[in-house]
């Protein structure tokens, strides 16, 4: 496995968010590459072929819905493993996600960062 494929893609609009997620990763001894709305992160995701993206669902531009599906439309992109980082927890939020084979759905309010981290590590190896 080459270096571009060691780091995380954390796509999320919220700058604080976005942030605290970085810092906790790369304690954790992880490298981080972040992307402030749906479309940037594809366009990251797609150059950069993380090993795990994070991804928001509620965004501009692009929202984590329409940016799954087009990560998952490459060939690369069938298989990476994607955790939605969210705090949508509705019945069709979910679903959607669902559809689009997440390795995760992670409702933010609800899981401790050492949590999110420990999942993360997981999805690299699997």
């Amino acid at each position: 496995m080459d270096t571009e494929t060691k780091h995380i893609l954390i796509v999320e609009d919220d700058k604080n968010i976005r942030e605290l997620y970085a810092m906790a990763l790369v304690n954790a001894g992880m490298e981080v590459k972040m992307a402030e709305n749906g479309q940037q992160g594809v366009t990251m995701a797609l150059e950069h072929h993380p090993a795990v993206i994070l991804l928001d669902i509620d965004m501009p531009l692009m929202n984590g819905h329409e940016a799954a599906e087009q990560i998952r439309f490459d060939a690369w992109g069938k298989t990476v493993p994607i955790i939605f980082l969210t705090n949508h927890s509705d019945a069709m939020n979910v679903a959607h996600a669902h559809m689009l084979k997440p390795d995760d759905y992670i409702i933010k309010a609800n899981e401790p960062l050492k949590d999110i981290v420990n999942k993360v590590r997981l999805a690299m190896h699997t």
